[in-house]
């Protein structure tokens, strides 16, 4: 298996940042796409992207077969709620290894919660999502969205051998929409993919990132439980 750029890797974290300012928009107001609230808090964060990732999430979703759509299930991460799910799974990883240097904590858990300085999620231009049918039926695509690689045994990677052929045909319809639109996965997660952030500039070979860090007016407070 090609060996996999972690989220940790200093190389992320040292690519510039020159944003655009492009607004933060709610994909709940007549996006053209699919939502699902189980990510969902009361100011409404899960549902936004930034503008130029809701354009190209339509574009992608016109790459998709017939009958076929996105379900978008998470979009923007307040960065204290991104810190605070970070700190939860890194805790639960220690819990299990307390033997292990904090560097390797830091490895393990960007495989699953990217470390807040880096997130893609609260640039606005990542987003979580799965395929679905048009009634909004969800397609097998080997795991549960978000499930970790305890839970799974490593079936969140993109690229799983312990997947079924429908899955990884559901996988390989997903990337190739996703990447023609100009989108990058983190292929720890299948259901993960980024446009404009630190991660997306690094692998696209980009001097700069679009979109840095953004704090939605008004978004102070609690935001939900951990996933």
């Amino acid at each position: 298996m090609t060996d996999i750029i972690m989220l940790s890797d200093p190389r992320v974290a040292a690519v510039p940042l020159d944003d655009c300012a492009e607004p933060l928009v709610d994909l709940r107001e007549d996006s053209g796409l699919l939502l699902d609230d189980r990510k969902a808090d009361r100011l409404g964060a899960w549902a936004l992207t930034r503008s130029g990732v809701h354009r190209r999430l339509l574009r992608a979703q016109r790459a998709l077969p017939t009958g076929t759509r996105f379900l978008v299930i998470e979009g923007y991460r307040p960065p204290a709620l991104q810190r605070s799910y970070f700190e939860a799974y890194s805790a639960s990883l220690w819990a299990t290894r307390p033997e292990a240097p904090p560097s390797r904590i830091r490895d393990l858990a960007s495989a699953y919660v990217s470390p807040p300085e880096v997130a893609p999620h609260v640039s606005g231009g990542a987003v979580d999502l799965t395929l679905c049918t048009e009634a909004g039926v969800e397609l097998p695509l080997g795991t549960a969205v978000n499930a970790t690689p305890e839970e799974s045994d490593n079936a969140c990677r993109t690229q799983a051998s312990n997947i079924d052929a429908t899955a990884r045909a559901h996988r390989e319809v997903m990337c190739r929409a996703l990447a023609s639109a100009g989108f990058v996965n983190y292929p720890t997660e299948w259901w993960h993919w980024s446009f404009g952030d630190r991660y997306w500039a690094l692998l696209s070979g980009r001097r700069a990132a679009r979109y840095g860090p953004v704090e939605r007016p008004g978004a102070t407070g609690e935001f939900g439980a951990p996933a």
